[in-house]
């Protein structure tokens, strides 16, 4: 398999609690004026160890500094030295030790009117409790840090504490308030005059907005510090500036940009670190790239100067991503990646620091996974496994525990595999909210380093037996919620926060409607396995064998062939293998059950097909049933729209604008909407998001109708509606369409009547999946492509005609509107109705 990437992109710190400690012993006197005995310089010497990475070094020194200043009475010496033993044993992941020193020194320092060096250690507290997951306990410390500096006029101070706060804020799940608290930083920013501080300041905001995901402004902002740094002349902090682009660059999928901006990088940085973490994330986008001769040409020039670099962890993980590199070329590079990984866990041993030889044993014991050399893998692995779980380093813990699985599947000891696969996974659910909110590599590998953990499971749960024996139930019910955890997992990835109101009412799926049947499909490696659930009946499942790789190419290729210049024919036919993949074979079941309504739980590159379209030979699947898409195993509780007021609002773009092609028709789609439902209506310049946030804040609507050009994608930055004088962005959803009224009354239903799903993006809807989501409506209408807007005006009229009576579901009423077009032989191609998707409630 493919080296898995492992934090190979980062630059800082997120949180600064370790750069404002040791700003606190820059008080102390020059190191050449201290006396050769004097615990002042001990505490300089562990200021030396800590920066260089030596943390077992720098703890024995601070411990004598710390009994040193106690015996002579020096108490406020003694609290700084404590609160630098906090961040040492932090980095050992000494956690309760870390916890212990930090108490300590805040206890000394009530004695002493000390406020700067108070607020510095609170900042410290803080970072801790965020390291273990107390995310409001440290919001609440950085916030009492954050007051202390502003009465000393502390800029520096304050902006640290705001930064972190946001950072807490994200873990929290308060995206909104996060951002306000970043933009405000910004603005105090913008204020100060020209210096290093404002330069530095600015990168660390930009950072903090690209683990946020807000990458446009992550690059603004980044250019506004690299303008000041070269008005400095600062050459290193100009390095690592471009360090942060690049990274930046990368995020936005902009490989060419990253590489320049590395190479920028490694030519004004002074610091050899720096210019050795560019030239490896530069390598690193050479092997993604398949650049074989330059990355081989890079590589030994990095080898000789990690070589000269002193033992420090960071050191350890350098060499780590350079073995990573290797491993990726199209010739691996072994026999260099075993050399330097066993330097990384002498390293590491000779520094003691476990969590950097957890780290690196279980690189080692990949490079064994990746030769198949299994029974050494499987010892590293468990030996980096046990380090990482006594250090309480969950973050590492999980890959060690995937590897451990996949090692033991290829070992043939299933059940043994099963059981790593469900502690990765545990593992997993219990960091998805730090892994969204802090850990941007993970944002940047999801694909690679947390869904196959799920994907893998599923097919180990579900493999077939040698005797031909069906999957139980229990195993049935566990991969479905697997694969919903997974699911979620990604919308949480797609947002960069938990997306999910646990606290909203919600329904099974399987609850909802006794006629209706959910089809599960899911993508393996090696075959779609698709779960069938029917009312009041057993699982069922079947499966076809299938590349991975084939599935996607194929969805693809059938995508394209919607266009109507292709040939009808070879679309049928691939309709047709879809077909057969998905519901031929529960047509029997299907049948038997008088099923009238088919829900898909889609997976992948799947969501992007218009299942109304699948063709079994004779007739499209919309002829036969009503359809919908759910994203989850729940819903809001579900409402019959027949029982709900019609009262809609709906707000159109029938000019051009931004860039975007007129739509004249959306003008007769409005007024056929106005003659079956009673609504509001707000065209073209009276379309802006102030005027829909307005609204929704005034009065309560059961339908919100939006006629305008949108996309979808697999990026929530590209995910949006466009408005007359700008764009509503994805993230915006919750905060337009769950306001006042709708808090405790959620839209009925959301329309989206001219969007399409990004081009050449097989996830793009993933797009579409957290609209539906964030949107908080039951149910969400939408299309999969920009349709002819003539023929969309004739189906939203048959649509709404249709809802207006009473005893019509909104599946119903869209399947009724979708037959009227593909009975008029101008429009029966299904190019011109099939797009339409109905996600959510179907009642």
């Amino acid at each position: 398999m493919k080296w898995v990437a492992m934090g190979q992109y980062s630059s800082v710190t997120y949180s600064m609690g370790s750069l404002l400690l040791l700003s606190l012993l820059d008080t102390q006197p020059a190191f050449s004026q201290l006396p050769p005995d004097s615990p002042h310089q001990t505490l300089q010497q562990s200021r030396q160890y800590y920066r260089n990475g030596k943390n077992n070094e720098a703890a024995k020194l601070l411990q004598q500094a710390i009994s040193d200043f106690a015996a002579r009475g020096d108490t406020l010496n003694e609290a700084i030295a404590w609160s630098n033993l906090a961040l040492v044993w932090q980095n050992l992941g000494e956690w309760e030790q870390a916890m212990i020193a930090i108490d300590r020194s805040l206890n000394l320092l009530k004695s002493r009117s000390q406020p700067r060096i108070l607020a510095s250690v609170l900042n410290i507290q803080g970072q801790l409790y965020l390291q273990q997951g107390q995310a409001s306990q440290a919001h609440q410390t950085w916030k009492q840090a954050e007051e202390v500096f502003a009465q000393l006029n502390d800029v520096n101070g304050v902006l640290t504490t705001e930064i972190n706060q946001a950072q807490a804020l994200q873990a929290l799940g308060l995206y909104r308030q996060a951002l306000r608290t970043l933009q405000q930083i910004r603005e105090n920013l913008r204020s100060q005059p020209n210096s290093l501080l404002k330069a530095t300041g600015l990168r660390s905001l930009a950072e903090a907005l690209r683990v946020v995901g807000q990458l446009d402004e992550s690059e603004t902002i980044l250019r506004e510090s690299l303008e000041i740094a070269q008005l400095l002349g600062t050459t290193q902090t100009q390095g690592e500036i471009w360090l942060s682009l690049g990274n930046t660059y990368r995020a936005q999928q902009q490989p060419q940009l990253a590489i320049e901006a590395y190479q920028q990088a490694e030519k004004l940085a002074d610091s050899s670190l720096t210019r050795i973490q560019a030239q490896l994330n530069h390598l690193r986008l050479l092997t993604e790239a398949e650049s074989e001769t330059i990355a081989i040409a890079l590589w030994p020039e990095i080898r000789v100067q990690l070589s000269e670099q002193p033992a420090s962890r960071k050191a350890v993980y350098l060499r780590v991503n350079l073995a990573e590199s290797l491993l990726n070329l199209p010739q691996p590079e072994f026999k260099v990646a075993v050399e330097l990984l066993s330097e990384t866990i002498a390293i590491a041993r000779q520094l003691q620091d476990k969590k950097a030889e957890a780290y690196s044993l279980g690189s080692l014991a990949a490079v064994y996974e990746q030769t198949q050399q299994w029974s050494i893998a499987e010892r590293l692995t468990e030996e980096a496994l046990l380090l990482a779980t006594a250090i309480n380093a969950p973050d590492i813990s999980y890959r060690w525990q995937w590897q451990l699985g996949r090692l033991l599947k290829a070992q043939g000891k299933t059940e043994m595999a099963i059981a790593a696969y469900n502690e990765a996974v545990n593992t997993l659910e219990s960091l998805r909210t730090d892994l969204v909110a802090v850990d941007p590599d993970v944002q940047f590998s999801f694909r690679e380093s947390v869904e196959p953990v799920y994907r893998q499971l599923v097919s180990l749960i579900l493999q077939p037996s040698p005797s031909g024996e069906v999957p139980s139930q229990e195993s049935l019910k566990t991969a479905r919620e697997l694969i919903q955890s997974l699911q979620l997992a990604e919308l949480d990835n797609f947002f960069r926060e938990a997306c999910l109101d646990a606290d909203l009412q919600q329904t099974s799926i399987d609850q909802v409607d006794r006629s209706a049947a959910v089809i599960y499909p899911i993508i393996l490696s090696d075959r779609i396995e698709v779960i069938l659930s029917l009312p009041d009946q057993p699982l069922r499942s079947y499966s076809t064998p299938i590349d991975a790789e084939q599935v996607d190419g194929t969805v693809e290729q059938l995508r394209q062939l919607f266009i109507p210049v292709f040939s009808s024919q070879e679309r049928r036919n691939l309709s047709k293998e879809v077909y057969n993949w998905l519901v031929r074979p529960a047509e029997v079941y299907l049948n038997t059950s008088q099923i009238e309504t088919l829900v898909f739980v889609l997976d992948g590159s799947l969501r992007n097909l218009p299942m109304a379209a699948l063709h079994d030979g004779q007739q499209y699947l919309i002829e036969k049933y009503n359809l919908a898409l759910t994203p989850s195993l729940k819903l809001l509780a579900p409402q019959p729209i027949a029982d709900q007021s019609l009262k809609t609002l709906t707000l159109g773009l029938s000019e051009a604008r931004q860039g975007f092609i007129a739509l004249p028709a959306v003008e007769l789609e409005i007024e056929q909407i106005q003659s079956q439902v009673p609504a509001e209506v707000f065209l073209n310049q009276k379309f802006t998001k102030e005027r829909l946030e307005k609204q929704l804040n005034q009065r309560s609507f059961s339908i919100v109708h939006l006629a305008t050009h949108g996309q979808f994608s697999s990026q929530a930055e590209e995910t949006f509606l466009l408005t007359w004088d700008g764009r509503i962005n994805v993230k915006d959803f919750d905060r337009l369409l769950r306001n006042s009224e709708n808090d405790f009354n959620p839209i009925e239903l959301l329309v989206l009547s001219a969007c399409q799903t990004a081009t050449g993006d097989q996830r793009a809807a993933l797009g579409l999946a957290g609209v539906a989501v964030r949107s908080g409506a039951r149910s969400t209408l939408a299309t999969l492509w920009q349709v002819n807007d003539v023929s969309t005006a004739f189906l939203m009229t048959e649509f709404y005609r249709q809802l207006a009576l009473s005893e019509v579901s909104k599946a119903e009423a869209l399947r009724s509107a979708q037959l009227k077009l593909l009975q008029d032989s101008q429009y029966q191609d299904p190019y011109y109705w099939a797009a339409f998707v109905l996600v959510g409630n179907w009642l």
